[in-house]
């Protein structure tokens, strides 16, 4: 008798969502995997909610159709201005990453103060402030608009990144944020920057990544979906069946991919979903 593996959907509007594809990859292996990143429409940050709804409603369908029986919205913007929207059009269980790191954050908070730390769209949504003032804790969003080209251009250990996180960080933390005692990744190229952000926030701080606690929701969602494996396994496939679906450069995609998965990028297909 083998195991059944579920088939996992992640969506994204580009490379970032790859770092939650990893943190799945590391809890959840006993599943299949299809990442589709809209890398031909992105920033979806500079777009309208009718329109980054459309294009994260658009892919939706496409993995489910491809045979996704979970879908993660593994983006931060099309989590924060669609994910009602894209619940309601699926047909298949939808996790976001907002509602996981806010929910992280509160488990780790001792004052009850929280720094959040995005893009210009994700804050401007005020998506994480909402989800964590709806579980009565003090936040501050700060947009962090250089970090995510300096992540793309492989810069995660240079010392202009880290000038320009220290100057970002040290305006988060200020005037009665001071004594914040954590840090939100609130952007999925930020995991790279962790050891980084580890020595530039102050020491008190414990850093809350959402791609890990998106991670954590899946697993506890699909726990409560799926029966329990037979207690026997055999013939079990050792490794996750991967596929990407990229709608633009392949060769782009494999290579600068391969920074946020952590390892080389086989079976990328080429998507192209007309307008």
């Amino acid at each position: 008798m083998t195991t059944r593996r579920p088939t996992i959907g992640v969506f994204d509007s580009g490379f970032g969502g790859l770092t939650v594809l990893k943190a799945l990859l590391e809890l959840i292996p006993d599943a299949d995997y299809l990442y589709f990143g809209d890398t031909a429409r992105l920033p979806y940050g500079s777009k309208s909610v009718e329109t980054v709804a459309r294009y994260a409603v658009e892919a939706a369908h496409y993995l489910e159709g491809h045979g996704a029986e979970l879908l993660v919205i593994a983006c931060n913007t099309a989590t924060a201005l669609a994910l009602d929207r894209i619940t309601a059009s699926a047909h298949v269980p939808v996790v976001g990453v907002v509602e996981p790191g806010a929910a992280a954050a509160a488990s780790v908070t001792k004052n009850k103060k929280i720094v959040v730390i995005g893009t210009e769209a994700t804050v401007s949504s005020h998506a994480y402030r909402k989800a964590l003032e709806a579980r009565s804790l003090d936040a501050r969003e700060k947009a962090c608009p250089l970090l995510v080209p300096m992540v793309e251009e492989g810069w995660v250990e240079h010392p202009v990144t880290e000038q320009v996180a220290r100057i970002y960080l040290g305006e988060a933390f200020a005037e009665g944020f001071v004594d914040a005692d954590v840090l939100v990744l609130g952007c999925t190229h930020y995991p790279l920057l962790k050891p980084l952000l580890h020595r530039v926030a102050p020491p008190h701080v414990s850093i809350v990544d959402s791609a890990e606690s998106t991670a954590r929701a899946v697993a506890a969602r699909l726990q409560a979906l799926l029966p329990p494996p037979p207690a026997v396994r055999e013939e079990r496939r050792a490794l996750p069946r991967l596929k990407f679906f990229a709608t633009d450069s392949v060769d782009k995609f494999r290579r600068l991919g391969e920074r946020f998965l952590g390892h080389p990028i086989e079976d990328v297909q080429h998507v192209d979903l007309k307008e």
